[in-house]
């Protein structure tokens, strides 16, 4: 055992059944965050997975049924550790910044977790349960911080039903985005400030005027 194994040793030792359970769990999901990142959902095996777990096979199947169901929890898993990662930078200032923080910690969020794209981009085939599962939390969550912002009276005349087509709109436009400019030599790297202002400009101003008040030549 190295010298830094033992004190992590000596810390899970301590921990309770349902705590043990807990962080045994965790190790599994982060192994397959490292594993599917690599070789993608066809090539992640039980096998490479407890390996790069450091448990044996028999652990894992003691915290789920089969593969799959590894793997349609996956996407849920990392997708409500980005919400929780992105609140935690978002600040208090007015909706439109806050808006443009949420924004802007998406890419933190790639560079802290270079693997994310990879899964979700393949989730809708391999993993289609935990894909639906992926939208449905993070539209859910995005609409309730909408719905404050309305409440507040930073946004004005939109329907929830109108809400939940902009948050599709933002994943949409995350995705697209992070796939052009996040990566750069195989690497995932920090998003170029243009994309950050350009992104604060449409939030801020808007794109277009309303229908009717279009600037005469």
């Amino acid at each position: 055992m190295t010298q830094g194994s033992a004190p992590a040793a000596a810390k899970v030792a301590k921990l309770n059944r349902v705590e043990r359970n807990a962080w045994t769990k965790r190790k599994i999901f982060d192994a397959a965050t490292k594993v599917v990142g690599k070789y993608g959902y066809s090539e992640a095996s039980v096998a490479r997975i407890t390996e790069e777990a450091g448990v044996a096979q028999g652990t894992f199947y003691n915290h789920f049924e089969n593969r799959q169901e590894l793997l349609d929890q996956l996407l849920p898993k990392i997708g409500m550790d980005m919400v929780e990662f992105i609140r935690e930078r978002t600040g208090t200032a007015n909706a439109a910044r806050q808006e443009i923080a949420r924004f802007g910690a998406f890419f933190e969020f790639i560079r802290e977790v270079p693997e994310f794209l990879r899964i979700l981009n393949e989730a809708e085939f391999f993993a289609p349960n935990g894909y639906q599962k992926h939208l449905d939390n993070i539209s859910t969550a995005y609409v309730r911080i909408l719905r404050r912002a309305r409440q507040a009276g930073a946004i004005e005349d939109f329907s929830d039903e109108e809400f939940e087509a902009i948050v599709h709109m933002f994943m949409g436009a995350r995705g697209y985005l992070s796939r052009r400019y996040s990566y750069a030599d195989g690497a995932v790297t920090a998003v170029p400030h243009h994309v950050i202002s350009a992104y604060e400009k449409l939030i801020t101003r808007g794109l277009y005027r309303p229908c009717g008040e279009d600037k005469q030549p």
